[in-house]
Order: C-alpha cells, then structure tokens, then sequence
C-alpha cells in the first residue's frame, strides 16, 4: 500500500514513521509512506504557500495552487483526504475501508484552512480525529497512517488481531492483567487463572460490554455482534 503525506512540516513525521508498527511495516514493504513537502511548491522566490481570505477576517488559508502542483507531482494519488476540523470523524471502520486500498494521500490543513477549491476538485473525502482544533493536520494524519497501516494484511499477526482490540468488533476493549498477580491489594479476577478458557472468553466479553456502557454508551446503539440482553441478564 501507499501513502503520500502533503505537509508543510516533513520534519514532524521523522520519529513516528520509523518506530514500532510504522517502522516494521515500512522495512517489511508492507507499506510505503512518502512525505510531499508543500513548501517545495510554493510560488515565487520566497515559496509563498499561504494568503489573507476573501472576505476579510483573521488567519490565512493555504492557497490552491501549491498543493494541486504537490498533487499532480505524485506518481499515484489514490484515494485524497484533507484533514480538518469539520470532517467526517475517523472511525475504525474508515481504518478498515483505507486500509483495503492501494494508495490514499493526505493533505494536511493548516492555518485557517485550505482553499475551498481544492476541496471540490481532488478531495474525495474530509476527515477529523476529534470535535477540537489543532495547529495542524500533520497529527491527523499520524492518526489515520497508523491505524491503516496495522490493518494491512501481514503488518500484525492474526492472533493479535483477533484478540478484541477495542472498537475492532463495534465494542471497547476488556480488562488486561499480568504478573503480579496481586498488586497493592489489588488481585488479578479468579477467572483468569482458571485455565477454563470459555469462563474466560465469556468473563472478557461480558467486562468489554460493561466498559463500554459505562464510557461509551453511544456504540451499543450501532449494530454489533454483542448479545446485550443476555449479558444484562447474567449481570443480574
């Protein structure tokens, strides 16, 4: 898979691209992510990138042309997504649809936003991680390549992606414990050190529903494979 990251400051994504997931899955081939710096774009002997809005009003917007020459310059596209403020939440399910594609770039905003222009000529979508402003897009987009990336076919293992991440099957995740098992006066559950592995199955399924409806009641209105009523009743 490929992914192209327009940004004004290429230098932000240096440690997070090569660490961890990132990193393994980019020495693996798994994945490539280019960095497109805009500034290379810019107009004129100073790289101007941005200017004041019609209309009047504070803050400045990236001009068009800039980033419709960054766009054009790629060898592939793919799917385009600018990061904003008024996008569309990132959700797991959006990980999932990007992640079964061969290339997606993202545009990260800046400033008070990017030229409308861009938006209705090459975004196919408008994407945000949280209902807040940042300085930038460039953490977004951090966001959405590392969500992707892990669900790139070969980038975890299956076992890891079976255990019940939280949000991978429309819940949050459950409890997790390790040794010690009692820790200042708190024991690991019982359960866990039965060695009965549906008690635990049903033990982890019933806790991730119970974590879920006491910080996230809002997902057990979405359609999940959780039989609710039967775990209200076993709570009973």
């Amino acid at each position: 898979m490929l992914i192209n990251i327009i940004t004004l400051f290429p230098e932000m994504f240096a440690g997070v691209l090569q660490q961890s997931i990132l990193g393994r899955a980019r020495q693996g081939n798994y994945v490539e992510i280019h960095l497109k710096d805009l500034r290379e774009f810019g107009i004129g002997s100073h790289k101007v990138v941005d200017d004041a809005p019609f209309g009047g009003g504070g803050g400045m917007i990236l001009k068009p042309e800039p980033i419709a020459a960054a766009l054009e310059d790629l060898g592939q596209a793919g799917h385009v997504i600018i990061t904003t403020p008024r996008g569309k939440h990132f959700q797991h399910p959006d990980a999932v649809r990007l992640s079964r594609m061969k290339a997606i770039t993202i545009i990260c905003g800046h400033y008070e936003g990017i030229d409308e222009r861009i938006t209705e000529l090459f975004a196919d979508e408008e994407l945000s991680i949280g209902d807040y402003v940042l300085t930038g897009g460039e953490i977004p987009a951090m966001v959405i390549a590392d969500a992707v990336t892990r669900l790139i076919p070969g980038v975890l293992g299956k076992d890891t992606l079976e255990t019940g991440d939280s949000h991978y099957k429309g819940m949050l995740e459950h409890p997790h414990y390790t040794r010690p098992r009692e820790f200042r006066g708190i024991v690991v559950p019982e359960v866990l050190l039965s060695g009965n592995h549906e008690e635990i199955r049903i033990w982890r399924k019933k806790m991730a529903f119970q974590k879920t409806r006491s910080v996230r009641p809002d997902m057990l209105l979405r359609e999940n494979d959780f039989d609710t009523d039967n775990l209200d009743r076993e709570e009973e």
